[in-house]
């Protein structure tokens, strides 16, 4: 009897989706299967107390595919980015830097901090955005297995090296130096002023567990410059519903194609027989049968949690155990009476105009004054301590959608590094205060009201993102973008172009190439190898 579906997909998160969507449109029978009771993975909104609702951890959006956007036709089914006006960074001298839309106002606004750094700028942006150019047609190509000697594999190669000869000399030196040296060490080759490389640093260690001066940052730092809005490089937004808008978006997208999504349908393993996948058993005992099973899920937690070891090579499960994903972020969302007040506003104000306050706080507010100020966070986490004062990324989303809050009231979202998930002596309840505790205490060094004006408060450690959304250790990226992790190395030498050592058996999530944040690749190129494979 034939199977019911050609494709399951276990997980709803948004590579989950993608993936199931492409199949539908070639015209696959797919099921998407998803153990929380809402789609999205950790791309969700949530109304954690009443009134008030949360992108309750990813919170930005930018590396979102262009062509993912067009083919799914996301903005027909509600998908609505709002962007991020500005940057600001208050100093703890009360001063700020910041960066505007309006690129002559940042250019005037760095010529105060520095001369320098003002006429550095604009080669930087151009050298990045050549950066970024260069590398984003990897994006969208499958890794080849320089080992293999396959005549897919040689042509894989072929093509690569075709691309890596059309690129100029010049940015081939900067792409290496790029992916090997630290995002400290990068940036002090342009720049002087000190807020601006804190600043501009910290986009290279969101996610990870290294510090600004760890080798391998500066290319963390170009993944997150490779964000586009409408063709717009380096632009962030915030999804109108939050994050869960896009995972909303792009379910009712697959959901028009003929997808079928089952909530609360957690998958206690793969059904392996003879090599194969064959089919999926539930937690609660149903077994659910297909053509091909793909899962979204991260590689530690697909390989050695859903699939008996004794089904796949030990050297793949050796590579499967060792590949790193250590998590280092967390999350604390508040509820607002009123919007913080930073000390720094008073210069702001000096230096632009009474309205410059609430422009700055219409974008992204980061705390990090300086890199050494991110490395002295760092220094905590490595020695197995969440950071005392640590790095954080905020936006107040009720200000960009007054949807998210009743009105008059704020939620703020804030981005914490560093949190190890590997806690000296464990999280627990009051570790997880005491972090928080970290957080406000830090924030209201540069915001004096933020404490009387938090109305509620939800902390969220790496172990809770783990045990919420399933990411091993709570690595926001399913497994860190480090070099040895990336491209034909992710997650697994041999196995980089989303197959499995089992038949019938697929990978499309964050931890497959070309790495995490809501870009949706991964499950894009899967579903068009699938596709290739059947013919």
């Amino acid at each position: 009897m034939a199977n019911p579906f050609d494709v399951i997909v276990i997980g709803g998160g948004h590579n989950g989706l993608i993936n199931a969507a492409y199949l539908a449109r070639a015209r696959k029978k797919v099921m998407v299967l998803e153990r929380r009771h809402l789609v999205g993975g950790a791309a969700v909104t949530e109304e954690i107390f009443p009134g008030y609702k949360f992108s309750e951890f990813s919170y930005v959006v930018s590396l979102l595919r262009p062509e993912i956007i067009r083919e799914l036709e996301l903005a027909k089914h509600g998908l609505e980015i709002l962007p991020l006006p500005s940057t600001f960074t208050p100093t703890l001298d009360h001063d700020y830097i910041a960066f505007w839309d309006d690129h002559d106002e940042t250019r005037r606004e760095i010529y105060r901090h520095s001369p320098h750094d003002a006429d550095a700028y604009d080669d930087y942006g151009f050298q990045m955005y050549q950066m970024a150019k260069a590398i984003r047609p990897i994006l969208s190509m499958i890794p080849p297995d320089p080992a293999a000697l396959s005549f897919t594999e040689l042509r894989r190669l072929l093509q690569l090296g075709q691309f890596a000869r059309s690129l100029p000399e010049k940015t081939i030196y900067q792409l290496y130096k790029l992916m090997t040296m630290s995002a400290a060490d990068f940036l002090d080759e342009w720049f002087d002023c000190v807020p601006l490389k804190g600043t501009k640093t910290a986009s290279g260690i969101i996610g990870t567990f290294m510090g600004p001066r760890s080798p391998g940052t500066a290319y963390v730092l170009l993944h997150h410059y490779m964000g586009e809005i409408d063709g717009a490089f380096r632009a962030w937004g915030f999804a109108k519903g939050g994050t869960g808008g896009v995972s909303e978006a792009i379910a009712s997208s697959a959901r028009a194609l003929g997808v079928e999504i089952r909530l609360s349908a957690p998958v206690s393993r793969v059904i392996v027989r003879n090599g194969r996948a064959v089919g999926v058993a539930l937690e609660n005992g149903d077994d659910l049968y297909a053509d091909t099973i793909v899962s979204s899920l991260d590689p530690k937690r697909t390989f050695l949690k859903l699939v008996d070891e004794k089904e796949l090579p030990d050297d793949f499960v050796d590579s499967i155990r060792r590949f790193k994903t250590r998590g280092s972020s967390g999350k604390v969302n508040l509820a607002l009476s009123e919007l913080p007040r930073f000390a720094a506003f008073e210069s702001l104000v000096r230096h632009n105009d009474s309205a410059a306050p609430m422009r700055a706080l219409r974008g992204a507010v980061s705390i990090s004054p300086s890199i050494e100020y991110i490395e002295r966070a760092f220094d905590d986490a490595k020695y197995g301590n969440f950071s005392q004062r640590p790095y954080m990324d905020m936006i107040i989303p009720s200000l960009i959608d007054p949807q998210m809050a009743p009105p008059g009231k704020h939620v703020m979202s804030i981005f914490v590094q560093y949190a190890p998930y590997n806690l000296n002596g464990g999280w627990n309840d009051a570790r997880r205060e005491a972090f928080g505790d970290a957080v406000i205490n830090t924030l209201a060094e540069f915001a004096p009201n933020i404490k009387s004006a938090i109305l509620h408060r939800q902390v969220l450690t790496p172990w809770d993102v783990e045990e919420i959304t399933g990411l091993t250790e709570g690595n926001i990226f399913a497994g860190e973008l480090a070099l040895h992790q990336l491209f034909f190395l992710r997650p697994a030498p041999r196995w980089g172009s989303y197959r499995t050592p089992l038949r019938h058996f697929y990978q499309c999530g964050s931890g497959t190439h070309p790495g995490g944040g809501i870009m949706g690749a991964g499950g894009r190129l899967a579903a068009l190898e699938i596709l290739k494979d059947e013919k």
